[in-house]
């Protein structure tokens, strides 16, 4: 599936689209999660969807996606990492993931998020670790309720170019989102100093 197609799917489903896309980017959808959530937000500024709704099913989409891994492996234990083993490509990441659990535990979770391949993987590890669903949906819904608000809102504000933006931070993972927090809070300054010498000049006025 394209990102045409995704688009064409929101025309004819709308919030469900962005649901199961997200859903089932878990199982290895070939558009990245990045490009769906901000394809999400890019709908609703172009009045295609309701901002609100929009967001709550693409947060949903996001948990519930990675949820699905969690309760994988909570179920199938290590049998799961056999299959995921077959795929060589896949020993990198996963050798990773359980490197970032043996270090900081369940924060772990929570790093995962902004490195696109380790999300889907880390839910895995931490299932087969037994962690309790209650810690898990405390970290991982969280940063993904974080997450999901940042990219839905760059998707609002790129509109037609969210393939192109997201798809650019799934290649630069966690250094463009640096980037983009930086970006942002240099024009948050400025706009506000910008707004704080126009209140002054009135005052003086």
């Amino acid at each position: 599936m394209n990102y045409d197609t995704l688009l064409s799917l929101i025309h004819h489903f709308g919030y469900a689209a962005l649901y199961f896309a997200l859903w089932l980017g878990i199982v290895g959808m070939p558009i990245p999660d990045e490009v769906v959530v901000m394809t999400g937000g890019a709908v609703t500024a172009n009045g295609l969807l309701h901002s609100f709704p929009a967001f709550v099913l693409t947060y949903l989409g996001v948990i519930s996606g990675l949820s699905l891994g969690y309760v994988l492996g909570l179920i199938f234990g290590t049998s799961v990492f056999d299959r995921l083993h077959r795929r060589k490509k896949m020993n990198k990441w996963i050798n990773l993931s359980k490197t970032l659990v043996d270090k900081y535990g369940s924060f772990a979770l929570c790093i995962s998020y902004f490195f696109p391949i380790i999300r889907h993987v880390m839910p895995y590890v931490i299932g087969i670790n037994k962690v309790t669903f209650k810690r898990y949906a405390l970290f991982s819904f969280t940063t993904g309720f974080v997450w999901t608000s940042i990219f839905f809102t760059v998707g609002y504000l790129v509109g037609d170019h969210a393939q192109e933006v997201g798809d650019l931070v799934y290649r630069s993972g966690l250094k463009l989102l640096w980037i983009l927090f930086v970006s942002a809070a240099i024009f948050l300054i400025i706009r506000y100093t910008s707004n704080q010498k126009k209140l002054q000049g009135r005052d003086k006025a």
